[in-house]
């Protein structure tokens, strides 16, 4: 059995990464690889593990949320999806997936990884904007292969439910996505926007710094074929799933879309219609609970200090009346 190596991460002390070899790229850029991050320092007594998943131009660097979980004697690990974060490599379309099915070979590869090093410890899936929409697919793959364990928890951080827009507008625009993405799958469709990073980055309002070449403020470009992926993950969803688990969703309590950044755009999901968060939670299957964050930002845990305080706190409560004393 190949010994597993894991080197230093670019988080510095207290954080290490593993590359997980995927084989060929369905999508045929090359080979495919996903890399999974843990905490290095975990509790002398390990009540579970957490697997955190990233949402689009996005990759792992939220320690205020590995440190929340690990001070509940979670195990903490995050996974950077292929051709995402630091698993991208030279020639590749930034987060390019044909069909989000891909992502179940890391995803399983990670849990496996996961359960090896925590035999026996239930696992919360945690997951951001589009992961939290790749992810709630993947577990009712599971569950209808009779695979829900060790998975015992989902928390959706600002899930990607539906496309934004009127609905007479997401109807031929999904059309024309199915049409293109047979010809011109990795199209641009120029859909860039600085007012989200500049919201969060330092380097604009925000106080977190992060790499701006993993998570460009303007964002990665988006792409006729994987916007069709997503699109058929939708559809999916719309028809119902069932997780298997019990499900806390986190939304903001508003949107502001603006080309420009002002006071609201801290206040507020400028990403995605929080509307739609809460009209498709419900075809998650099973036990869920959706709470609005007031003034949460798209990302509720990089949000201003009292809200990213009001999601730790609706997060701690679950956990203790959801996952530790399930129905």
């Amino acid at each position: 059995m190949t010994e597993l190596v894991w080197q230093p991460d670019v988080l510095g002390d207290g954080y290490e990464q593993l590359t997980l070899d995927l084989g060929p790229d369905p999508d045929g850029e090359g080979d495919a690889a996903a890399v999974l991050v843990r905490r290095t320092t975990v509790a002398e007594v390990v009540e579970g593990a957490v697997l955190y998943v990233h949402g689009f131009s996005d990759y792992f660097f939220q320690t205020e949320l590995a440190d929340f979980f690990a001070e509940r004697g979670q195990a903490f690990f995050a996974l950077d999806l292929r051709k995402c974060g630091r698993a991208r490599s030279a020639g590749q379309t930034a987060h390019y997936a044909s069909d989000l099915e891909h992502y179940d070979a890391e995803l399983e590869q990670a849990l496996a990884l996961i359960s090896s090093a925590h035999p026996g410890a239930p696992v919360i899936v945690v997951a951001h904007s589009t992961g939290g929409l790749i992810t709630p697919l993947w577990l009712d793959r599971r569950r209808r292969a009779g695979r829900v364990a060790p998975v015992v928890g989902l928390v959706l951080n600002s899930p990607w439910f539906d496309l934004q827009g009127k609905p007479v507008m997401r109807g031929p625009f999904t059309q024309a996505l199915r049409v293109l993405a047979r010809v011109q799958p990795l199209r641009d469709l120029d859909l860039s926007d600085t007012v989200y990073g500049n919201s969060l980055h330092i380097s604009g309002s925000g106080e977190w710094d992060y790499d701006v070449a993993l998570k460009p403020l303007a964002g990665f470009p988006v792409t006729v074929g994987w916007l069709n992926a997503v699109r058929r993950g939708h559809a999916r969803l719309h028809r119902g799933l069932d997780v298997g688990v019990p499900s806390l969703v986190l939304r903001s309590d508003k949107t502001h879309y603006s080309r420009e950044h002002t006071d609201a755009s801290d206040r507020s999901d400028t990403v995605l219609d929080v509307r739609q968060v809460a009209r498709w939670a419900g075809c998650l299957g099973g036990r869920t609970t959706v709470v609005p964050i007031p003034d949460a930002r798209h990302d509720v845990f990089l949000s201003l200090a009292e809200p990213r305080r009001l999601a730790y706190e609706t997060v701690d409560a679950w956990l203790a009346s959801c996952v530790a004393h399930p129905a």
